[in-house]
């Protein structure tokens, strides 16, 4: 099987590509090495994958409609995961421009690359900030997500929509995959995990929004590819029992069918702000402030559909796997 991974450079798209190579699979992979964060780390990524004889690399933006409609045209993919996107809430408020070539204009292209090749099945990343201004807890892949308040969760709202549609209207199974605030090796500078460990070693403040007072889903990046690999053969089914009248977002009358991938072990991020001072030996200084703009309180996966569907919950603690990033951050940062 050959699959196409779009961000293959990126945090998640390097750690799926290197699991699926391990496995056997030919990957393609495609990233246009964006200079959002340090390019070195994605290079660096990218030199890992190179060393397969079973991986291929283009360096292309998904924003290049005729460079993604010659991709699909030279190769036959069987699947595709499209991970590239332009990620991070603050960032959407600065460069919107940016989130709508990636993540609106690349991903019509995709749509467009898996519809005129005929792929079995396409995987995209979604994420949890499209809860929004959701409250109930824990997030159900069965709640409406109308409310976002970022541009960065607009644009993965929208992403659903153009990937229902086209499950509807051309018979392409889209699942559509709500990461929750993934973290880890090899992992992106711009997160507050890697942004505080780098501070806190170098005796800098951290800035700690809400005061403190906000509760994430860390999950950590080997639960999240192991999701996404049990999720590749299982290509959505319509819903038999989809009422029109009573409409289940979830999942659709057409081959197309979302899940959450997250801990369901909300940490408080003062819990969280704590076990990486132990295992950094160092005491933060925190820089306590208000919420920030397009920031939720909190994020809790309802993960009963993935469990369901693959008999799999993610199940690394955050001090296990804290302590992996802080090991590699160490080493790859002395090197």
């Amino acid at each position: 099987m050959t699959i196409l991974v779009t961000g293959a450079a990126g945090f998640v798209g390097f750690h799926l590509t290197n699991r699926l190579l391990k496995e056997g699979f030919n990957v393609i992979g495609i990233d246009n090495i964006n200079d959002y964060y340090d390019t070195k780390l994605k290079q660096d990524r990218l030199a890992i994958l190179e060393d397969y004889s079973n991986f291929t690399f283009y360096e292309t933006d998904l924003a290049d409609r005729y460079k993604i409609e010659n991709l699909f045209q030279n190769n036959k993919f069987e699947v595709v995961i499209n991970l590239a996107a332009q990620a991070g809430v603050r960032y959407s408020l600065e460069n919107p421009n940016a989130y709508i070539d990636s993540n609106l204009v690349g991903f019509t292209n995709i749509l467009e690359g898996c519809r005129n090749s005929k792929v079995k099945h396409l995987l995209y990343a979604s994420s949890s900030s499209v809860y929004g201004a959701n409250v109930k807890m824990p997030f159900s892949v069965h709640d409406n997500v109308d409310h976002p308040v970022s541009l960065y969760a607009a644009t993965k709202k929208a992403n659903e929509l153009m990937a229902h549609t086209y499950s509807h209207l051309y018979g392409i199974p889209t699942t559509g995959l709500r990461f929750f605030t993934v973290y880890g090796p090899w992992g992106r500078p711009d997160m507050a995990y890697f942004s505080f460990t780098q501070k806190i070693l170098n005796e800098e403040p951290i800035k700690v929004f809400n005061h403190g007072k906000m509760k994430r889903d860390f999950t950590f990046i080997d639960d999240i590819v192991e999701g996404i690999v049990r999720l590749i053969d299982k290509a959505p089914q319509p819903n038999k029992d989809w009422d029109r009248k009573n409409p289940d977002p979830g999942t659709s009358y057409a081959p197309y069918q979302i899940f959450n991938i997250g801990n369901n072990k909300p940490v408080e991020l003062m819990e969280f702000i704590n076990t990486l001072e132990e295992l950094l030996g160092k005491k933060a200084n925190m820089e306590f402030l208000p919420m920030q703009a397009g920031d939720v309180e909190a994020t809790y996966a309802d993960i009963e559909d993935l469990q369901m569907k693959v008999g799999y919950a993610p199940s690394t603690t955050l001090k296990d796997g804290l302590a992996e990033f802080v090991k590699w951050y160490r080493t790859y940062y002395t090197n």
